[in-house]
C-alpha cells in the first residue's frame, strides 16, 4: 500500500497547487471591473436570452466555487460573489455556466451522456473505496484468497466508472468555456483586458479537472497493477 499513499500524496499536492492557483486567479481578476457595469447575473441572463433560453432561471446559491448548472431544476446557480459582482472572474463564471445551459437546449452529446449514468456513478463512487479495502483485507489478512480477489475486482471495476466520468466531463467542461467565450467576444461584452482576464480564469478552472482525471486514472492503474500482480 506503500505506492498507493504516494500516488495519493502526489496527487493531493497538485490538486492542492492547481487549487490555490486558481482562487489566486479569481482573486486577482476580481480586481477587474467590467466597464460595461453589469453583475454575473446580468451577464447569465443576457447570454440564455441571446441563444433563445427562456425557460432556465438564473439563481444564488451560498459559498464560494459553487456556481453550476442543475439540468434537472433548469436553473444557473451561482455563487453569491458570481451572482452580485461585476468583473472579469464573474462574467467567465457566469458565461461558462450558461454554457452548459446551452448544451442542455442543444442536447450536447458528451452532456447528455454524462448526465445518463451519474446514477450509476454515484452508487460506484460511494462503495468502490470500501469494496475494494474489503479484498484486500481479505486476499491479504485472511485464507479468504479467492473471495478477496473477486472483491477486489469489482471494486476496481466500480472506480474505473468514477474514472471514465472524470474523463467524460472534460469535454463537457472544455465546451462550455469555449461557449462562453465565444459569445463574450461575439457580443463585444468585453474588453480586451477583461476578456483575458476571464479566458485565464476559465483555464485554470478547467485544470483542476484536468488533475482530478489523471489523478484518478492513476489511481486506477496503480489498483490494477496490484490485482494482476497478486494474481502472479
Amino acid at each position: 500500500m506503500i505506492g498507493y499513499y504516494i500516488i495519493a500524496g502526489i496527487i493531493f499536492l497538485v490538486s492542492m497547487y492547481v487549487s490555490n492557483k486558481l482562487k489566486s486567479k479569481f482573486k486577482k481578476y476580481s480586481q477587474i471591473h467590467l466597464q460595461n457595469g453589469m453583475s454575473g447575473k446580468e451577464i447569465a441572463e443576457k447570454m440564455l436570452a441571446d441563444n433563445g433560453i427562456t425557460d432556465v432561471q438564473v439563481i444564488s446559491t451560498p459559498g464560494q466555487l459553487t456556481d453550476h448548472y442543475h439540468p434537472g431544476k433548469k436553473t444557473v446557480n451561482l455563487s453569491e460573489p458570481v451572482y452580485m459582482q461585476r468583473n472579469a472572474a464573474a462574467a467567465a463564471v457566469a458565461a461558462h455556466e450558461c454554457g452548459h445551459a446551452i448544451q442542455h437546449a442543444r442536447a450536447y452529446s458528451w452532456l447528455k451522456f454524462r448526465s445518463a449514468i451519474v446514477p450509476a456513478v454515484s452508487v460506484a463512487s460511494k462503495l468502490s473505496n470500501f469494496v475494494i479495502m474489503a479484498g484486500l483485507v481479505l486476499t491479504f489478512a485472511t485464507s479468504m484468497t479467492g473471495l478477496g480477489n473477486t472483491l477486489f475486482l469489482v471494486g476496481i471495476i466500480l472506480f474505473a466508472t468514477t474514472t471514465a466520468f472524470a474523463f467524460i466531463t472534460l469535454p463537457v467542461e472544455f465546451d462550455a468555456s469555449k461557449r462562453a467565450l465565444a459569445w463574450l467576444e461575439n457580443e463585444n461584452m468585453l474588453t480586451q483586458q477583461e476578456h483575458d482576464g476571464a479566458k485565464d480564469a476559465l483555464k485554470w478552472a478547467a485544470r483542476t479537472y484536468v488533475v482530478a482525471a489523471l489523478g484518478s486514472l492513476a489511481t486506477l492503474l496503480y489498483f490494477i497493477s496490484m490485482f494482476l500482480g497478486g494474481r502472479d
